[in-house]
């Protein structure tokens, strides 16, 4: 029977048809090299994004015990704070995933991650709003393109059929933070006012310290790509690469890995691109504003000072483990527009109990669904963004666009809740969040019926022809041996 290595996709027949590989030796490599990666390559990336995201929405915790008054900003200036974060971080992500693998990742990842850890740490020494605001943007122009940095880097190791498990990985570390950042930020009450800093400030510079330390660290820690990682066997390596081509990981062609604008415009006029595009601006609307304002949320229920911190904390553990869950059976059963469709469901679901409830306990408990649901989208989005495009400058460009639309739906976010919605109802967020998530299902579905249609019309082709020869190089993702995931 052999193993199951998923639908036909994009590779070259004649070259995997050799016998480099046994049907013995294929099925012990695949029990072994992935757990290699795994515990070499993906540890220090989930840690990457988990720092990325403490940092970045560490500042929600931060406000709840003082940073607003400390330096007598309204709630307009926060969220002017918060936005001049996203406007760097959304202008660093396409340049940055095209400069990756010519700076190379094992580089240019952990020089962004020490870069922003000393501005978080500063970030704590602020004594303005000046200040902070110049913290808040150099904090986006470094983090900008990690994430979509990420999902191209582990691109490079995983085939498709494996990636979501490993991009939920980021995203369960993400709610993690959400969790870790309130536990921390309760711990830190201790040292309030020692060295003449207040709590809010010791926030920032024991995670901005950490951060900067592991930055450090990393540039031991990341191998360039599977060709070189020195933990594998030329064996091991050799495999590896033999599955991302079968997969359609990888191809020929991205073997040219210079700026090509026909592949970036290639990209940009993919439907499949844009209607994930949009399915991430609501999603990232949603996230963000559950990640930056939940603690706030969940002050104005009626839980005050360390409880309220408490309380935030277990919403997020939550979400880390339903994403990791459902990102193993995403992977299992190739279902990304289904994880999508069911969870955007749980956010339709969350926020309608919010709005319609004005009970603190019903409304505490609608947080479970609209942040599961907004953790558990994401890295299906992501992840099915990331599966469909090919070569390298293309997919580059499609995750590129897609993070640019998820943290356009971050700025929306920081003024949602902001200043345009008042506390402790937050009516007009509320609506738009469910006007979104449904927007999310809408979106995630009509998706899945083009790209099945296109399957469809790929199969055609190919009992056309005999051999992936027989059609025009370059084709990509278009070609009719690569198939969508759906």
């Amino acid at each position: 029977m052999g193993i199951s290595r998923g639908p036909p996709n994009l590779l070259d027949t004649k070259e995997l048809e050799n016998d480099e590989f046994t049907e013995a030796k294929r099925i012990a490599l695949e029990g072994s090299v992935w757990r290699k990666l795994d515990r070499r390559v993906l540890p220090t990336c989930t840690m990457f994004y988990l720092l990325s995201f403490l940092d970045r929405s560490n500042v929600a915790n931060a406000r709840l015990v003082g940073l607003q008054k400390s330096l007598e900003i309204s709630s307009y200036e926060y969220s002017v704070a918060l936005t001049v974060t996203y406007v760097p971080y959304i202008v660093a992500e396409f340049p940055s995933n095209m400069l990756l693998k010519r700076i190379g990742p094992n580089v240019m990842l952990p020089i962004m991650i020490t870069a922003w850890g000393l501005v978080s740490t500063l970030e704590g020494v602020v004594h303005n709003y000046s200040g902070l605001l110049a913290c808040r943007f150099f904090l986006g122009l470094m983090e900008g393109g990690l994430f979509p940095g990420l999902v191209l880097y582990l691109s490079f190791f995983y085939p498709r059929t494996r990636l979501q498990i490993r991009v939920a990985t980021f995203f369960a570390s993400a709610s993690l933070s959400g969790a870790f950042s309130g536990l921390l930020a309760a711990a830190i009450d201790e040292i309030n006012g020692k060295s003449g800093r207040p709590h809010w400030a010791w926030i920032f510079i024991l995670e901005g310290i950490f951060t900067f330390l592991f930055g450090i660290v990393s540039f031991f820690l990341l191998p360039h790509s599977p060709e070189k990682a020195h933990f594998l066997s030329e064996e091991e390596r050799a495999y590896v690469v033999s599955r991302l081509k079968e997969d359609g990981a990888v191809s020929q062609d991205d073997k040219n890995d210079s700026l090509s604008w026909r592949e970036v415009i290639e990209s940009a006029r993919s439907p499949h691109v844009w209607l994930l595009a949009i399915a991430l601006f609501f999603n990232g609307t949603t996230l963000y504003s559950l990640a930056y304002f939940e603690p706030t949320i969940v002050a104005g229920l009626g839980y005050v000072g360390n409880l309220a911190q408490l309380m935030s904390v277990p919403p997020f553990a939550a979400a880390f483990v339903c994403s990791m869950v459902s990102a193993l059976v995403s992977d299992r059963y190739h279902c990304r527009g289904w994880t999508a469709i069911f969870f955007s469901i749980l956010e339709v679901i969350g926020f309608s109990m919010f709005y319609a409830s004005e009970s603190p306990h019903v409304r505490y408990g609608s947080l479970f669904f609209s942040i599961v649901g907004a953790y558990c989208v994401a890295p299906a989005l992501s992840t099915w963004m990331a599966n469909n495009s090919a070569p390298y400058v293309r997919r580059a460009t499609s995750v590129a666009i897609a993070f640019i639309m998820t943290n356009a739906g971050g700025i929306l976010a920081t003024w949602l809740l902001g200043s345009l919605s008042p506390p402790p109802a937050y009516t007009k967020a509320t609506i738009t969040f469910i006007i979104m998530s449904i927007g999310m299902v809408v979106f995630s579905a009509v998706n899945l019926v083009y790209l099945s249609r296109t399957n469809s019309l790929k199969a055609e082709r190919r009992h056309k022809m005999t051999t992936r020869d027989e059609e025009p190089a370059g084709l990509g993702d278009r070609s009719a041996w690569f198939i969508y995931s759906l």
